[in-house]
């Protein structure tokens, strides 16, 4: 029973390419069913379950507004930097365009699973 895995203090699972708000919007119906509760328990649910309006893009926006605080305390910001970035997911694609918008240049995504040829 994947329900006993999960909840709003132990694992919070999200979408990604492939499995998006109708998915998580199923799954997060029968978790409230099964355990009759209205927690934050799966992100990227769809606006009428409690879901926010840039959750697809939230994580890797999060990302480069932590790194860019980083960059502050090093006096310093994004303009010219060369950026390589590890996967190939949601977080990737959005951080991989908000880390372009803040004027870095994106050398590199990569993604060892598309490398293998496994996806």
């Amino acid at each position: 029973m994947f329900f006993r895995h999960i909840g709003p203090d132990s694992d919070v699972p999200a979408g990604d390419i492939g499995v998006g708000g109708r998915e998580i919007g199923f799954l997060y119906g029968q978790y409230k069913k099964l355990t009759n509760t209205f927690v934050g328990v799966l992100t990227g649910k769809g606006l009428n379950y409690g879901g926010s309006l840039a959750r697809t893009e939230a994580t890797g926006y999060g990302l480069v507004y932590f790194t860019t605080r980083m960059l502050q305390d090093r006096k310093t910001d994004w303009k010219g930097k060369r950026v390589v970035i590890s996967g190939s997911g949601n977080v990737a694609i959005h951080a991989t365009q908000k880390a372009q918008s803040l004027g870095a240049k994106v050398i590199a995504v990569a993604d060892t699973m598309i490398a293998q040829g496994v996806v």
